[in-house]
């Protein structure tokens, strides 16, 4: 009994995650048709940022609550101006391009970032665990559990009910909805475009530094963590299907369960069992689980 509480918070926790770094990326697929490997330095520089935030912040001495209120304003503040940086300076240059050159330039970015994150802050690690050490732990069934991972579970469903009420209900998630739809058609109706596309990479950029930012605390930040994310949420998303958020869910409840599973019955195929997933659903639905139907245009 207490290993089954273990792999079902843990699958959940890590369902959590997978989902925060993964459906900035279907959003940005499904809106912009652009599958951005990018996304994966924006991750790592969430982590970055958010250390050296929290560095100063209690070197400061300021009281340990308002660390996650810094937390949050670091992943808005970061988010919106990295991926306006790069919208606005780069990718809408390209706009109406080969998809295949979007995911070369969208890689020679992830090469850039990369490098210059080293420039930034070296190669040295950062360490900042108040955060996750403020909370405490929990018992649950008879297994202690940390607080912060529940949090990060929450914060998960918080922001995907928040995006989903964005699509759904606002007028500039309907008005992203008809540019997905037809972006020819949308702009002849009056809809601009450009803040469109501006909009829903400045929020997938956020989505990426958040999780970047809640990883922070759990993990020594280091070089390289962008690339092992990026690979992940690719899973992720071709499990539930590009560009579909509730696809992006779904997925990240498939692999985060199949790792944890095999973390606790089956050590030796962590890394194969997200993949391995993956390939079970993509030999059954090529195209994902909740792939949309895309008329072709002639």
């Amino acid at each position: 009994m207490l290993k089954f509480t273990a792999i079902m918070l843990d699958g959940m926790n890590y369902a959590a995650w997978l989902f925060l770094v993964a459906v900035g990326l279907t959003l940005i697929y499904g809106v912009m048709r652009i599958l951005n490997i990018a996304h994966g330095a924006f991750y790592a520089i969430g982590a970055y940022v958010c250390a050296s935030a929290l560095g100063v912040f209690y070197a400061a001495g300021l009281p340990d609550a308002l660390a996650f209120a810094v937390m949050g304003i670091v992943a808005l503040v970061a988010g919106v101006i990295v991926g306006l940086a790069v919208e606005r300076g780069v990718l809408r240059f390209l706009y109406g391009r080969d998809e295949v050159l979007m995911v070369l330039v969208t890689y020679a970015l992830f090469l850039i970032l990369e490098d210059a994150v080293k420039l930034i802050w070296g190669v040295e690690s950062y360490f900042v665990y108040q955060p996750y050490a403020y909370f405490g732990f929990i018992e649950i069934n008879g297994l202690p559990y940390q607080v912060y991972d529940l949090l990060i579970v929450a914060l998960a469903i918080v922001l995907g009910i928040a995006l989903w009420f964005w699509l759904e209900r606002s007028r500039m998630g309907r008005m992203t909805t008809a540019v997905v739809a037809d972006r020819e058609i949308s702009a002849a109706m009056g809809i601009n475009v450009t803040r469109i596309f501006a909009t829903t990479f400045a929020i997938g950029t956020v989505f990426a530094v958040i999780g970047g930012v809640v990883t922070a605390p759990k993990i020594s930040v280091t070089p390289g963590i962008g690339a092992e994310v990026i690979i992940l949420a690719f899973a992720v998303v071709v499990i539930g299907g590009l560009g579909s958020i509730p696809g992006a869910a779904i997925g990240a409840l498939f692999a985060g369960y199949a790792r944890a599973i095999s973390v606790h019955l089956a050590p030796a195929y962590e890394l194969f069992a997200i993949y391995a997933v993956m390939a079970v659903v993509l030999a059954i639905r090529p195209h994902g689980l909740f792939a949309r139907a895309s008329g072709r245009k002639i």
